[in-house]
Formats: structure tokens, sequence, C-alpha cells
């Protein structure tokens, strides 16, 4: 019976604590449960905190090299656009290309926090979607005709 208890209790223990941890630092694994509508919601949870999850999370698409380039903008300019924004209290933002010269896009800051946010999240997403679903993009693979 002791052996029991002792078990479930070091059961119960250890999902709490890895709980705990994947629930408090963005990692790879955290991104795969997120809900993006949620998470990066400005009106929910404010400008600052979405643009926050936005950077934490695109410094490990960075890191996975899947980083997000939309309309010649990568995702960390976008960031970078949405935070200078921010302190300079700018309705709209202006990101810089990976070339370094102004982009042609100009976006509402509310929008392109957002867009940030969803990016650096579904890249992680979208890795990891890749690495079973890559069969269904080849031609002619598993196929007879």
């Amino acid at each position: 019976m002791n052996k029991i208890i002792s078990l479930s209790l070091i059961a119960v223990s250890a999902l709490t604590f890895s709980a705990c941890v994947s629930s408090s630092s963005p990692s790879f694994q955290t991104a795969q449960t997120l809900d993006e509508k949620k998470v990066c919601d400005v009106n929910l949870n404010g400008i600052d905190k979405v643009i926050k999850t936005a950077k934490a999370y695109n410094e490990i698409a960075i890191k996975r090299e899947v980083e997000f380039r939309r309309l010649g903008v990568n995702n960390s300019g976008l960031i970078t656009a949405v935070e200078e924004g921010i302190k300079l209290d700018a309705k709209e933002v202006n990101p810089k290309d990976f070339k370094g010269k102004e982009s042609k896009t100009v976006l509402p800051i509310d929008f392109a926090a957002e867009r940030a946010c969803k990016f650096a999240i579904s890249a992680l997403v979208q890795e990891k979607e890749a690495k079973t679903t890559w069969r269904l993009a080849v031609p002619g693979d598993g196929y007879k005709y």
C-alpha cells in the first residue's frame, strides 16, 4: 500500500512540475498547444504582451531556422517596427525588408503586432507538421496513375 501511495505521489509531482515548466516559458513544445487567436489578440491581451510573446517565439524560430518572411519582411523586422511604433505612439508601422530598406507594406500597429505573433507561433507549428506531411507534397509518391 505504501508503494502505491509513494508512486502516485511521485507521478502527481512529476506531472505538476512538467505542467509548470511547460506553461511558464515559451518553447517549441508549448507553441504546438497554443491557441493563436487567443494568445495574439491585442484587444484581450494588450499590444505589449502580444509583442513580447511574438518576440519570445520568434527567437526560437530563428534558432530553428524557420523564421517567417512575408512580402519581403522578416518577422523580426516586423517585431522591431512594432516596438519602435509603440515607443513613438504611432498608429501605423512600415517595417524594413530583409535587405534593410523600407518596405512598401504599411500596417496598422495593432494588426502588425497580431501578425507578428501569429507568424512566430505558426512557424514552429508548421515545422512540426511538415515532418509528417511532406510526403503529400511529393508528386507521384504513393499514387498510381
